[in-house]
């Protein structure tokens, strides 16, 4: 794992933390291994890396407004983003995968990759501080973007978001309805409420991937073009 660290440009104090955010659930859970997986750690990371690149936005593109700062964060730390962030430091060598996710390609998959990247971000986070997990993702976020090419076409869940914040008091949340599958072949069916409603349902083999069709059944079922 020493070669991982060369790779990222950053030496772990606790390497537990890396080894952590390195190991995916199919990996722990299979032959009852145990130990963490990496999914706690995406979930910090997630919120992590949505701060850092807002913030970076915020401070680089003064003459931007709220929404196109919104749409140009999420073309930065979307799942397509994120891997091929993943691609340039080839993440998916350094991973412990479950031999069903070796065995159908878990290791290239983008959702897997993407969770990963996340992960590795809680990590520097936890084990260095914030100023180190900013270091970190900066590293990926390419300078002087040409605002006038960021398509987020297929970002619906920030379309979405758009039209329903235009309302202050209405208030949108995912809710993940099912989980099947194993740890190699899941599927994910998740829900976008609007307040108490249900206003769209998508399933994918990721909860991002899900969520984001959720969010294009409802633009659809609004009557927006998607």
């Amino acid at each position: 794992m020493e070669k991982f660290e060369d790779v990222i440009h950053y030496n772990y104090k606790n390497k537990a933390l890396m080894n952590e955010a390195l190991t995916h659930s199919s990996y722990s859970n299979e032959g009852k291994k145990g130990g963490k997986d990496n999914e706690r750690l995406e979930f910090l990371g997630d919120s992590i890396l949505s701060l850092i690149v807002a913030e970076n936005l915020f401070k680089h593109y003064k003459h931007l407004p709220e929404g196109e700062l919104t749409k140009l964060r999420a073309s930065l730390v979307c799942e397509k983003s994120l891997y091929k962030f993943a691609l340039k430091i080839d993440l998916g060598q350094y991973l412990r995968v479950g031999k069903g996710e070796e065995h159908t390609g878990g290791r290239n998959r983008p959702s897997i990759l993407s969770d990963a990247f996340e992960a590795v971000i809680a990590s520097i986070y936890l084990d260095g501080g914030y100023d180190a997990a900013k270091e970190f993702v900066l590293s990926f976020v390419p300078q002087n973007i040409d605002v006038k090419k960021v398509s987020v076409l297929s970002d619906y869940k920030t379309a979405l978001q758009e039209i329903i914040q235009k309302n202050r008091e209405e208030k949108i949340e995912y809710v993940l309805a099912n989980e099947i599958g194993p740890d190699h072949n899941k599927a994910f069916t998740v829900e976008v409420h609007l307040n108490s409603n249900v206003i769209g349902v998508g399933k994918g083999k990721s909860k991002k991937q899900a969520e984001q069709l959720a969010a294009k059944e409802a633009l659809e079922l609004m009557g927006y073009e998607t």
